[in-house]
C-alpha cells in the first residue's frame, strides 16, 4: 500500500512539473506557415496576400490595414486558408487599397501578429530634374543627368534626336542612376538628348537638352587633374546597385582609382568600374558601407585630386537575440530580452496578443527589454517583439505562462544595505517568516532611485545565503533594492524596499575640449559639463595644463567646477601648444588624458576668417556629423579645410569643402574611439583661425560590438602566500587587440563575512598585485575583473586561499599561581585573545628569586589545549616567579607579565600538608591582588557545613514527629458511616472542614490488597510488610472495648492512634457532601466515640470505595447492621480469637467470585499508610488475585 501511494505521489509530481511544459509545447504550435510580403500591383489588378497559420484548433485569422481591422466584403474577401483576396485594386483620391497589411492569428493560448506587407500601386511621378543644355569642347567630356520618382524603380534610357541612343561605342556610358557620359566628344555628338523612364505601369519622357560641341584649337597645355563630377553621399537599400560617379579631366588624361578611407579592401566580387572611372557595386550589403575615395592622378607624377563620398547601406531589421518563453509564478518577475540590428537602428516595441503592450508601473520597458513585475494571471499571454525601421519589420514571439500557487512563502525580512565602495553595496536579509524551508532561491531586484523609467536589474542566487554583494553599480548614485523568495511553484511578495547610496569616485574621463584662437596670442578653451555617469560624483575642480611642443615646462591652471570655458592669453604666435584637462571630485583627480595640439595663428597684417564655431555629433558608432557656423564678416570665405585623426594616430588627408557647405559626415570610424577634428576657413588672404575639438564615438549595438564591449575576464588567477598577512596574486590578460589600455580591479573577501568593511578593492594596471594587512590563518576569496575604457568584464573565477598561520602576538591572559602543597603549585591561564592564531603549545618559565637573579629559569611545556599546569618539586619557603608564552610552528609569542608565587609564613611543619601546620597559613595572594582559599581549606569547610545541615534536618524531623503527639494525647475514633444516596464513603465535603484534619498521608489502595482470605502479608509499593510488624503498629485495635457484636468490626476499623496511622480523605470534584451525621462523626471529639452504622452501609471490594450495584446485591443476603472492617487491616488485627470473622471471609469469597468494577469518579477514597512505609499509590482500579 505504501508503495502504491509513493507511485501515486510521483505521478502527481511529474504531472505538476510537466504541466508548464505541455503548455509551452502547445503554444509552439501557434505559428505562421506563410506571412504576407510586399506587393506592387497595377490598378484594377487582382491581389492575393498570403497568410496561413498553424496551431491547436480552433485557429482564427483576421486582417488589419494600417492597424485597423478589415471587415470582409465583396471588395475584400477572406479565403479559406486565411489569405486575403482583393479582386480589383482601387486607387482613387477617395479610396485606395494601398497601405500596410497584417494578419492576426489567434487560438486559446493567445494571438500573434504577422509582419507588415506593403501593397503599392505602380506609378511614375514627374521628373525631379530634367537634362540641361551642355557645351563641350571637342575631345573632352559631356555629361547629362535626370531623375524621376517611380514605384517600382524606373529604368532610365536615353534618346538622341528622338531615337534610341546607340551604345555600341566605348565613348558613351549610361549609368544605372540615369547619368549619360560622353567621353572624347566628337562633332557628330552634337544634337538633342532626352531621358526615358520606364516601369511596369508607365513610361515617361523628359524635356530635351542640346549638346553643343566646340572645335578644339591646337594642342592642349598641361593641366592638373580636376574632378568635374565626383561621387555623392548616397543611401541605398540592401541588395540594390549603387553608382559612385567620378569624372575627371586634365592634360594628360588622368588615371582614376578608388579606395576606402578606412583602408579596407573594396569588394572585387560585387564591384566593377564602368566607363572611365565610375564605381558600380551590385548587391550591396552592410559591409559595403563606408567612405570611398576617388583619386584622379596625372600619369607619371604625384599630382592628384581626391573626392570622397559616404555610402550608407540601409538594412532591414534582424533579431539577434530572441525572447524566450517563460513559466513564472504569480507575483514573480518576467524579463523578455530582444535585440535587433539594422540600418538605421530599428525601433523596438512589444505586443501582447497582437496589441501594443500598455506600460504602467508594473510593466516597464527598458531600452529593448520588457520587464513584468508582480505577475498576475492576466499576464498569461503571447508576447511579440516588433523591430522596425524604414526598410521593414520583423517579429519574434514568446509566451508567458503564469503558475498559480497558494502555498507561497512570506516575503524576506529585515532588508539591510551597506555601502562597500563606489560601485558595490552589500545587501543582507532575513529568511521569510513562513515556509522558509520551501525557498529554493532568492531574486534581488535593484534600480536607480532617481529619475524616471530606470531599468530594473535582477540577480538570482541560491537559498544557502542571505547576503550578496552587488558590485556593478555606478558611483555616487542612490539605488533601491527589494528581494523576492522563490519556491518551485510560486514566489513571495516583494520585500520592503531599502535605498543606499554608493560612494563617489574619481571621474571616469575628462571633458571633450574645443580649442579656438581669436588672435595670434590666445587660445579659447571650452568644454561641456561631464554627465553624471562619467563624473561619478560632484566635481570639485578642473585643472588645465598646457605647454609648447618644444618645451617640457608645464603650466597648470585651477578652474572652478561650474566653469565651461577658459581663455589662455599672452601666448606665442605661430606656435604649437599641447593642452589637456583633468577633473576632480572629493575623492581625487582622474587620470589625465593625452595631449591635444593647437597652433596659434601667425601675426598677419591682413585680415583672415575667424575660427568657425564647431559642433560634433555622433551619427552612429562609426560616423560623426560635423556642423559649423561662421560669424558674419567682411572676409570672403572660399572654402573650408577639414582634418581629423584618431588619438595617437597620424592625421588623415585634409578634406576640401565648398564655402556653401556647413555640415559634413565623417564615416568609417571605429567604435569607442577618441577622434580629433580640426576645421578652418580659407580665403584669398590665407588660412583662417583654426578650431579643434575632440569627440568619442559610441559603442555599436550589433552582436559583434556587444561581444567586444564586454571583454573576457582575466584567467589563470593564482595566489601565493608571502607571509601570514600578505599574499601575491597573478593572472593572465585575455586576448585583446593590442594598443588598448587596460586596468584591473582585485576584490578580496574573507569567506563568510557579512561585514562590508572587511571587503577590499585594489586597483592596478599590471597583471599582479600584492595584498597586504590580511588576517593570519584566514580563508579568503579572490577575484579579478578587467577594464577597457568604460567597459568592464565580468569577475574571474573565484580562487580560495588561506593565509599562513602567524606566531602569537599576544601573551596568555589571566595568569594565576596557587600553592596547593609545600612543594607543588597550580598555574592557570587563558588563551591569547587572537581567534585566528593557532596555539600548539605553551612554554612556562619559573624560577626562585635566587635562580632568577642568576638568570636560571626552569622550563615546562604544555599542549595548546591545556590551560593549567602543576609545578612540582618546589623548594618550600622560597618565592617563585612564573611567566607563560604561547607558541606554534611559526614562532613563540611574547611572555606574560611575571606572577609571584609567595610561600606560607612559618617554618615548623608537622607534615607536608598545610592543614597540619602549627601556624595558621596566610591566604594566597594571586597576580590579580585578590585573596583566595586553598583547595584543602575549601574541602574542610564543605564537609563541616554538610554535617551541620544534616544535624539540623534530623532535629527538625524529631520535633515534627513529637509535635503531633503533644497535640492529641488521646485516640481519635473515626467511624465510617454510609451516605444517604448512591455516593457513600468517607470524604470531606467542604474546604472549611479540611482545616480540622491534623495529618494527611496516603493509605494503601485496592491494588495492594491481598484478595486471598487468611493471607498474612500486605503488599504496598515498598514491598511485603510483615504481619507481626503490622500488628504492633496497630496494637491500639487490640484493646478491649465492649460493643455490640454487630458493629464490633466497624468500630475496630474506626480507631485512630496518633503517630501510627494517618487517615486522608480525598474528594473528587462534584462529589455529594456527606450527611450532617457523618461530618459529626469524622470531625467530632477526639475521645472514643461509638458511631452507629447507618442502614444500607455495605463493604466494597475496592478498599472502601462504594459500588451501588454491589450494595444492592449484598443487602438482600446480609443484615444491614453488619459491616466489614477495611481489608488492609488483615486477619491478625482482630481483637479476640473468638470474635466471628464470617462476614469478612464471606465478603472476600464473594469478591473473588465477582468481577471487579471500576468505581465512579465521584466516589471518595480512603487512603491509609503505616508509619515508615512508602506511601501507597492513589488509584481507583481494583486488582484481582
Amino acid at each position: 500500500m505504501a508503495k502504491f501511494k509513493m507511485k501515486s505521489h510521483w505521478k502527481c509530481l511529474l504531472f505538476v512539473l510537466f504541466l508548464p511544459l505541455t503548455g509551452v509545447l502547445c503554444f509552439s504550435e501557434l505559428s505562421f506557415i506563410t506571412e504576407p510580403s510586399d506587393v506592387t500591383a497595377l490598378e484594377q489588378d487582382p491581389v492575393v496576400l498570403d497568410c496561413q497559420a498553424h496551431g491547436q484548433p480552433p485557429v482564427t485569422i483576421k486582417w488589419l490595414k494600417n492597424g485597423v481591422k478589415l471587415v470582409e466584403s465583396e471588395h475584400i474577401q477572406l479565403l479559406p486558408n486565411g489569405s486575403l483576396f482583393i479582386p480589383k485594386i482601387k486607387h482613387t483620391a477617395e479610396e485606395s487599397d494601398e497601405g500596410f497589411y497584417q494578419c492576426l492569428s489567434q487560438n486559446k493560448y493567445g494571438a500573434i501578429l504577422s509582419q507588415r506587407s506593403h501593397l503599392t500601386i505602380a506609378s511614375i511621378s514627374e521628373f525631379i530634374f530634367h537634362p540641361v543644355p551642355v557645351a563641350a569642347t571637342e575631345g573632352l567630356v559631356a555629361r547629362f543627368s535626370c531623375a524621376v520618382t517611380s514605384t517600382p524603380t524606373a529604368t532610365i534610357t536615353w534618346e538622341f534626336n528622338q531615337n534610341t541612343l546607340p551604345l555600341q561605342t566605348d565613348r558613351i556610358t549610361v549609368l544605372p542612376n540615369g547619368v549619360l557620359q560622353i567621353y572624347n566628344v566628337q562633332l557628330e555628338d552634337a544634337g538633342h538628348y532626352r531621358c526615358v523612364a520606364t516601369n511596369i505601369g508607365s513610361r515617361l519622357k523628359s524635356r530635351e537638352a542640346t549638346l553643343t560641341v566646340d572645335q578644339g584649337a591646337g594642342p592642349k597645355p598641361r593641366q592638373r587633374p580636376r574632378i568635374i563630377a565626383g561621387p555623392q553621399n548616397v543611401t541605398v537599400s540592401l541588395h540594390q546597385t549603387v553608382v559612385l560617379e567620378c569624372v575627371a579631366t586634365g592634360t594628360p588624361w588622368p588615371i582614376v582609382s578608388w579606395s576606402r578611407a578606412d583602408s579596407k579592401p573594396i569588394d572585387v566580387y560585387n564591384a566593377k568600374v564602368m566607363g572611365n572611372g565610375n564605381l558600380i557595386i551590385a548587391d550591396v550589403s552592410s559591409k559595403h558601407s563606408g567612405v570611398y575615395l576617388c583619386r584622379a592622378t596625372t600619369p607619371g607624377t604625384r599630382n592628384h585630386t581626391v573626392a570622397a563620398a559616404n555610402l550608407t547601406v540601409q538594412v532591414p531589421p534582424t533579431i539577434i537575440e530572441r525572447p524566450e518563453s517563460q513559466t513564472r509564478p504569480r507575483a514573480g518577475t518576467a524579463r523578455f530580452m530582444c535585440q535587433a540590428e539594422g540600418m538605421p537602428p530599428p525601433r523596438i516595441s512589444w505586443l501582447k496578443n497582437g496589441e501594443e503592450v500598455h506600460l504602467n508601473g508594473r510593466i516597464k520597458m527598458y531600452s529593448s527589454k520588457l520587464v513584468i513585475t508582480q505577475i498576475i494571471p492576466e499576464d498569461d499571454a503571447i508576447y511579440q517583439c516588433l523591430a522596425e525601421n524604414e526598410q521593414g519589420s520583423v517579429l519574434s514571439l514568446a509566451r508567458l505562462i503564469v503558475v498559480m500557487s497558494e502555498d507561497r512563502p512570506s516575503a524576506p525580512r529585515n532588508i539591510h544595505a551597506e555601502t562597500i565602495s563606489s560601485s558595490a553595496i552589500l545587501l543582507a536579509w532575513g529568511k521569510p517568516l513562513y515556509n522558509a524551508d520551501k525557498v529554493i532561491a532568492y531574486s534581488i531586484h535593484y534600480m536607480k532611485a532617481e529619475g524616471l523609467n530606470n531599468e530594473e536589474y535582477q540577480v538570482v542566487i541560491g537559498n544557502d545565503t542571505t547576503s550578496y554583494i552587488i558590485d556593478d553599480l555606478e558611483p555616487a548614485r542612490n539605488y533601491s533594492f527589494y528581494i523576492v523568495a522563490y519556491m518551485p511553484m510560486g514566489a513571495s511578495r516583494m520585500s520592503d524596499q531599502v535605498s543606499q547610496h554608493t560612494l563617489e569616485d574619481v571621474p571616469l574621463r575628462t571633458p571633450e575640449l574645443s580649442l579656438a584662437s581669436h588672435s595670434s596670442t590666445d587660445i579659447q578653451v571650452s568644454w561641456q559639463p561631464l554627465p553624471a555617469k562619467v563624473s561619478r560624483g560632484r566635481l570639485s575642480a578642473y585643472r588645465l595644463s598646457y605647454r609648447t611642443a618644444a618645451d617640457s615646462t608645464v603650466t597648470s591652471v585651477e578652474i572652478p567646477e561650474n566653469s565651461t570655458d577658459h581663455l589662455l592669453d599672452h601666448l606665442q604666435p605661430d606656435t604649437i601648444y599641447l593642452l589637456r584637462m583633468a577633473a576632480a571630485t572629493r575623492v581625487g583627480w582622474c587620470e589625465p588624458p593625452a595631449w591635444t595640439s593647437h597652433r596659434t595663428p601667425k601675426n598677419s597684417s591682413s585680415k583672415v576668417p575667424s575660427a568657425p564655431i564647431l559642433h560634433l555629433e555622433p551619427l552612429n558608432c562609426t560616423s560623426i556629423v560635423v556642423r559649423w557656423q561662421t560669424s558674419p564678416e567682411s572676409v570672403a570665405v572660399e572654402g573650408y579645410r577639414l582634418c581629423y585623426h584618431e588619438e595617437s594616430q597620424p592625421e588623415q588627408p585634409a578634406i576640401q569643402l565648398q564655402a556653401v557647405i556647413y555640415a559634413h559626415t565623417i564615416g568609417g570610424l571605429d567604435p569607442r574611439r577618441k577622434y580629433h577634428v580640426k576645421l578652418l576657413a580659407v580665403s584669398q588672404a590665407g588660412d583662417g583661425f583654426q578650431t579643434d575639438q575632440t569627440i568619442t564615438t559610441p559603442g555599436c549595438v550589433s552582436a559583434k560590438d556587444q561581444l567586444s564591449a564586454s571583454p573576457p575576464p582575466p584567467d589563470h588567477l593564482t595566489v601565493s602566500a608571502s607571509n601570514s598577512s600578505a599574499v601575491s596574486l597573478r593572472w593572465s590578460r585575455p586576448a585583446l587587440p593590442s594598443g588598448k589600455a587596460v586596468s584591473y580591479t582585485v576584490r578580496c573577501t574573507p569567506v563568510g563575512t557579512h561585514n562590508a568593511s572587511a571587503i577590499r578593492y585594489l586597483q592596478t594596471t599590471t597583471q599582479s598585485v600584492k595584498v597586504q594587512t590580511l588576517y593570519s590563518n584566514t580563508r579568503y576569496e579572490f577575484v579579478v575583473r578587467l577594464h577597457v575604457g568604460q567597459v568592464s568584464s565580468s569577475w574571474s573565477s573565484v580562487v580560495y586561499h588561506r593565509t599562513l598561520p602567524a606566531a602569537p602576538s599576544r601573551p596568555p591572559g589571566g595568569v594565576r599561581a596557587t600553592l596547593i602543597e609545600d612543594d607543588t603549585a597550580l598555574v592557570s591561564w587563558r588563551e591569547p585573545s587572537e581567534p585566528s592564531v593557532v596555539v600548539e603549545h605553551y612554554t612556562i618559565l619559573y624560577a626562585s628569586q635566587k635562580a632568577w637573579l642568576a638568570g636560571r629559569w626552569q622550563t615546562m611545556q604544555k599542549e595548546g589545549s591545556h590551560t593549567m599546569a602543576l609545578l612540582e618539586k618546589l623548594e618550600p619557603g622560597n618565592s617563585y616567579l612564573v611567566k607563560i608564552s604561547a607558541c606554534n610552528q611559526v614562532g613563540d609569542g611574547p611572555f606574560s607579565d611575571i606572577v609571584e608565587l609567595r610561600p606560607k609564613h612559618g617554618n615548623n611543619y608537622r607534615s607536608k600538608n598545610p592543614r597540619h601546620s602549627d601556624n595558621v597559613p596566610d591566604p594566597i595572594v594571586f597576580s590579580d591582588g585578590r585573596y583566595h582559599i586553598d583547595q584543602t581549606s575549601m574541602t574542610g569547610i564543605i564537609v563541616g557545613v554538610s554535617i551541620a545541615l544534616a544535624c539540623i534536618v534530623m532535629c527538625a524531623l524529631i520535633l515534627i514527629s513529637k509535635g503531633g503527639s503533644r497535640k492529641s494525647s488521646n485516640h481519635k475514633v473515626i467511624a465510617v458511616g454510609a451516605a444517604e444516596g448512591p455516593h457513600s464513603g468517607l470524604a470531606a465535603s467542604s474546604e472549611r472542614f479540611t482545616e480540622n484534619v491534623e495529618a494527611l498521608a496516603p493509605m494503601m489502595g485496592a491494588p495492594f490488597i491481598d484478595a486471598k482470605a487468611g493471607s498474612d502479608i500486605i503488599i504496598n509499593c515498598a514491598g511485603p510488610v510483615n504481619s507481626k510488624r503490622q500488628s504492633r503498629r496497630w496494637a491500639l485495635f487490640k484493646s478491649s472495648v465492649t460493643t455490640p457484636s454487630g458493629i464490633d468490626a466497624e468500630r475496630r476499623a474506626s480507631l485512630y492512634e496518633p503517630g501510627n496511622t494517618v487517615l486522608r480523605y480525598e474528594e473528587y470534584l462534584h462529589s455529594a457532601p456527606l450527611p450532617h451525621s457523618s461530618r459529626d462523626i469524622i470531625y467530632g471529639p477526639s475521645h472514643s466515640e461509638i458511631s452507629h452504622a447507618s442502614e444500607g452501609s455495605q463493604e466494597t471490594g475496592d478498599s472502601g470505595q462504594y459500588s451501588n450495584e454491589e450494595s444492592n446485591e449484598e443487602m438482600s443476603n446480609r443484615s444491614t447492621s453488619q459491616s466489614s472492617r477495611p481489608e488492609s487491616f488483615g486477619p491478625d488485627d482482630i481483637t479476640s480469637a473468638d470474635e466471628p470473622q464470617q462476614p469478612f471471609q464471606m465478603g472476600n469469597k464473594e469478591m473473588q467470585g465477582r468481577p471487579l468494577r471500576r468505581p465512579s469518579l465521584n466516589a471518595p477514597r480512603l487512603c491509609c499508610s503505616s508509619e515508615g512505609s512508602q506511601p501507597a499509590l492513589h488509584t481507583s482500579q481494583a486488582v484481582s488475585s
